[in-house]
């Protein structure tokens, strides 16, 4: 038997604009964590900020030339530009230097910013530092060690990180 003056249940509510979409991992504070493929981005582009120094380092390097002159082989190394290639290497250690521990310390290096991410202590939600950062690159370490594999954990993981991540316990959500 049914009431009939009871009202009917609300309408379920709308799907969000675009279709239907998941929820993916969050932070103990809420902050939606980032996807494998845009922490991917972020290091890529601070890779694209030490690239013109990688290519300026290939040309002036020392290099090796072998002539054939009249059935002898002569092997002569040029010295190059081997101030310049010092320069270079300087100027590069100081880019990685400022880009991925000094404003990676403070949460956001030139890639993370660009793709609105940032680095957090999983306890705090807070930057970690530059010592920290630093100590982070290192663990990445054992990322590599057992064949990148570490490198591809945000792709599985709960909370998308990478064994250094989990080292370090840190977080990369996307900034709100």
């Amino acid at each position: 038997m049914s009431d009939y003056n009871t009202p009917p249940p609300p309408p379920p509510p709308p799907p969000p604009p675009g279709g239907f979409q998941q929820q993916g991992p969050v932070s103990p504070w809420g902050a939606p964590l980032a996807p494998w493929i845009q922490r991917v981005g972020a290091y890529l582009l601070d890779q694209c900020l030490i690239l013109p120094f990688a290519l300026l380092q290939f040309v002036f390097l020392p290099k090796t030339v072998t002539t054939d002159i009249n059935g002898t082989i002569n092997t002569t190394t040029s010295a190059g530009n081997l101030l310049l290639s010092l320069l270079v290497s300087l100027l590069t250690l100081a880019v990685v230097a400022y880009n991925r521990w000094y404003l990676g310390g403070r949460g956001q290096s030139f890639g993370k910013k660009q793709l609105k991410l940032i680095l957090v202590a999983e306890s705090t939600g807070q930057p970690i530092g530059t010592l920290n950062a630093f100590l982070r690159d290192l663990a990445h370490i054992i990322d590599s060690l057992i064949c990148y594999i570490g490198w591809l954990f945000p792709l599985w993981d709960q909370k998308r990180q990478t064994i250094a991540d989990k080292v370090m316990t840190t977080l990369v959500p996307i900034k709100g």
